[in-house]
């Protein structure tokens, strides 16, 4: 699989290009920069305009085979020398790029959300060009995305209160194929927001799959939740890392079954066995051959529920299986931090829930 490059290295790109331009006084068609990970970077250089004190340029993003919202934008900066014969480089956001409005994200309250090492690659590659040319004075960097705010509202940025526009961001450079890389750094910029916010318990769901159950049954809305996909190990260790009290783990039977036998990571492609482990519970609890069996052909944990009501061992079953996933969650803490856990399901409701689960939906 083919990877891509990041709205940082695209960035970097546009600045290294346009103050190229602007001290040489040449047309530059393509451009190169080294990314963190050590892959060359060499996009073609677009829409280029050139005056006496500013050049803008844009290119055009490539995101290899990942899904991503920002494939084909174009990605522009505008660079601007001040005659101060300071040697600074200021860099900021202009349309199409957000603005922060929260704590707890990688720039201040204020600030264009242009990443730590975006900025650091445009300075880098801008004052790169500046040496080339013992340029002296201060230039101004804008980054700005023409189609940003339209796509910005296919991303999460507005729920992490980045308004306007996308985020220029990257830690490496390149965007992996398919990566969980951003998948993780997502759950741990929200988890450090909300912990920027004040929090000292946190709630992570897998997702809003029992956004209704929730709302019914404890008034709370799953949208306040961390949501950390399949990722429930790696959670836990970033809400421990990040330095909550206590962590409510919120999800559906289907996901969640899996947790009792120690599995981390619930997607399929990790490790499944969750009839296996709703015949051990069944086991634990007394169950007939006959619903064994029957429990181990099901193909939904829903229908297995459903074989240990009528077996009249459901509840046993959920006391068992709620004992494991406490056990496991906690062992994966490690002491730091106290883990509760709640799952349901949609047919069933609540299924079963740990000690002080509750009392954290209240905190």
């Amino acid at each position: 699989m083919n990877y891509g490059f990041t709205t940082g290295s695209c960035a970097a790109a546009a600045a290294k290009a346009a103050i190229y331009m602007l001290l040489s006084g040449n047309i530059k068609k393509s451009i190169k920069i080294d990314t963190p990970a050590g892959i060359t970077y060499t996009p073609d250089i677009l829409d280029i305009k050139v005056n006496e004190d500013n050049c803008s340029c844009g290119v055009k993003k490539y995101s290899g085979d990942d899904p991503d919202i920002t494939n084909n934008a174009y990605i522009y900066a505008r660079v601007e020398i001040i005659r101060d014969n300071m040697g600074n480089i200021h860099i900021d956001g202009g349309p199409g790029v957000g603005r922060v409005t929260r704590p707890g994200l990688d720039q201040p309250v204020g600030n264009a959300a242009i990443n730590s090492v975006p900025r650091s690659m445009i300075d880098k590659e801008v004052r790169q060009v500046m040496e080339l040319y013992d340029c002296r004075d201060s230039v101004n960097v804008i980054i700005y995305v023409p189609e940003g705010e339209e796509l910005a509202e296919k991303t999460f940025n507005k729920r992490l209160g980045i308004l306007g526009g996308i985020s220029i961001i990257g830690t490496t450079g390149i965007v992996e194929p398919m990566s969980t890389r951003a998948i993780l750094e997502t759950i741990k910029v929200e988890l450090s927001q909300k912990k920027a916010e004040g929090y000292e318990n946190i709630v992570i769901s897998p997702g809003n799959y029992g956004m209704n159950f929730m709302k019914e049954k404890y008034g709370y809305d799953l949208e306040k939740a961390v949501k950390c996909s399949n990722y429930i190990g790696p959670a836990i260790d970033m809400a421990s890392e990040a330095g909550f009290k206590k962590v409510l783990l919120v999800g559906h039977i289907g996901k969640l079954i899996k947790v009792s036998g120690g599995i981390m990571n619930t997607h399929s492609a990790e490790g499944d066995c969750r009839m296996e482990l709703m015949a051990a519970a069944a086991i634990r609890s007394g169950g007939s051959k006959e619903s064994l069996k029957a429990v181990l052909n099901c193909v939904s944990t829903e229908e297995a529920y459903e074989i240990l009501y009528k077996e009249g061992i459901a509840g046993k079953c959920m006391e068992y299986i709620m004992e494991r996933i406490s056990y496991y969650l906690n062992k994966r803490a490690k002491g730091i931090i106290k883990v509760e856990c709640i799952t349901y399901s949609n047919q069933w409701g609540l299924l079963g829930k740990t000690e002080n689960a509750e009392e954290l939906l209240r905190s």
